[in-house]
């Protein structure tokens, strides 16, 4: 039996990426997949038709989660097709950055507004079907740089390091309804977010500090969300899984 037989999951900003990974590995043990995009409308119907060929239910939403209505009417809409929503992986997630002195306050607003009030918007909404189900698990993705912190990455790090706060308080409110909730911080990974470091010529200067000597994969991070999402998981509540090559010791 697969390891998520049957499970209906949200993931947040997943066309691309750590998200379409998750997406991609969620399907292909065995969850029928409701994810989220902004832009590309091709890009989301290709992911929808890869994972309704691994046998499961799957569709694309576009939905901007740092929207509080947004996220109401998405959460509503999965219900109404999916009937049930068992697992919420909140991915979605921006950078802007930029030296504290140079940053604009819209460029603040944005970013909290993606990576921090989403995962307050989408988990409002996902919790109340999964206390009447007395049973859910929710994935927040933090970041190796909401725990170390880095120059030119204030924002970004204020907001990952929020998700850090929120998921533990969750899990201390939710955990009587047997509703889980961790965080995950991944390292570098290579995406298209963090392009410019691999290819650039301080490459290596960034993975000199990482012991595993490399930088990890989206499907890296899929897996330990495949771990927390599934029964292997089911006495974790409120950890922050460094998933960083090392680069947190």
């Amino acid at each position: 039996m697969k390891l998520l037989e049957n499970k209906v999951a949200i993931v947040t900003g997943a066309s691309r990426g750590i998200g379409e990974a998750i997406a991609e590995k969620f399907a292909e043990q065995g969850a029928h997949v409701a994810f989220t995009y902004l832009s590309s409308d091709e890009k989301a119907k290709a992911l929808e038709q890869k994972l309704q060929s691994k046998g499961v239910k799957a569709k694309a939403y576009k939905s901007n989660a740092g929207l509080f209505e947004d996220c109401e009417a998405l959460v509503n809409d999965v219900l109404k097709d999916f009937g049930q929503v068992d697992i919420c992986v909140n991915n979605a997630g921006i950078s802007k950055d930029n030296l504290l002195l140079r940053m604009s306050p819209d460029q603040w607003d944005d970013v909290m507004d993606i990576n921090l009030k989403s995962v307050y918007n989408m988990t409002k909404h996902v919790i109340r079907p999964m206390m009447k189900a007395k049973n859910g698990v929710i994935i927040n993705m933090s970041s190796i740089i909401g725990i170390k912190g880095n120059a030119g990455q204030s924002s970004y790090a204020a907001s990952k390091a929020g998700i850090i706060g929120f998921t533990k308080s969750i899990a201390q409110e939710l955990g009587s309804r047997n509703i889980r909730c961790n965080a995950v911080a991944p390292g570098f990974i290579e995406t298209d977010m963090t392009h410019y470091l691999k290819d650039g010529e301080g490459a290596k200067a960034y993975i000199e500090k990482i012991p595993l000597g490399r930088f990890g994969k989206p499907e890296d991070i899929a897996n330990v969300c495949l771990f927390l999402a599934s029964d292997m998981g089911n006495y974790l509540t409120g950890q922050v899984i460094s998933a960083c090559g090392g680069l947190n010791i």
